[in-house]
């Protein structure tokens, strides 16, 4: 039963990742997300067969030692986004779904920080310490400047136009560069992780 609660807490905070890239999409001029549906909180749309439901619970059964996952990536199209803007629009909408996870683990760190001053139930501290650990997780995971996640947008929306065929050339080996990230980058950004898990809560984690 705790392996389906952790997926499901997972897949809130992926969903909630996705929502916002979409979201700042729309408001720079882009409907597309809209369009298809994808502004919404309903899980279901969202949903990757593989890395929603088939991958958390591999790492799960396999004690993998953490938890990952993603949903279906917002379709965002930059066309759509005035010329004068696209630069801004684009860094903005890559690090939607980084602040958005940070701001859901700040949110719930708050209330284990405020178990030093009233009583709060164990359990709620365990699932708020879960639902922080998890969503600085994404948000430090979809930093590392690799496509497809967030960290490639953001570099290339702060480069000069003449690195846009270095980006071209990362998007062509997007699925062998994402599968060594999502495999061999956990030792490198596990201590990044853990350390700001302990500066919001003022905890350790226990896997």
């Amino acid at each position: 039963m705790d392996s389906i609660f952790y997926i499901l807490i997972l897949i809130i905070s992926v969903v909630a990742h996705e929502v916002a890239h979409g979201y700042v999409a729309f408001k720079f001029g882009d409907y597309t997300a809209k369009m298809a549906g994808r502004l919404t909180i309903n899980p279901i749309p969202h949903l990757d067969l593989f890395g929603s439901i088939i991958l958390p619970i591999i790492l799960v059964v396999t004690n993998a030692g953490f938890l990952f996952g993603w949903a279906k990536p917002v379709p965002v199209n930059s066309a759509n986004f005035a010329p004068g803007v696209r630069k801004r629009a684009l860094f903005f909408v890559s690090i939607a779904g980084i602040v958005v996870n940070l701001l859901i683990a700040i949110f719930f760190s708050l209330i284990i920080r405020a178990s030093a001053f009233f009583v709060i139930s164990s359990s709620i501290i365990e699932i708020s310490a879960l639902i922080v650990f998890l969503n600085i997780l994404l948000a430090v995971f979809n930093a590392v400047p690799v496509p497809p996640l967030d960290g490639s947008g953001i570099l290339f929306s702060l480069l000069p136009d003449r690195f846009s065929r270095f980006e071209k050339l990362a998007s062509a080996y997007t699925l062998p560069l994402f599968i060594i990230v999502v495999f061999f980058i956990w030792p490198v950004i596990s201590p990044i992780v853990f350390w700001i898990f302990n500066l919001m809560t003022g905890i350790s984690f226990n896997l």
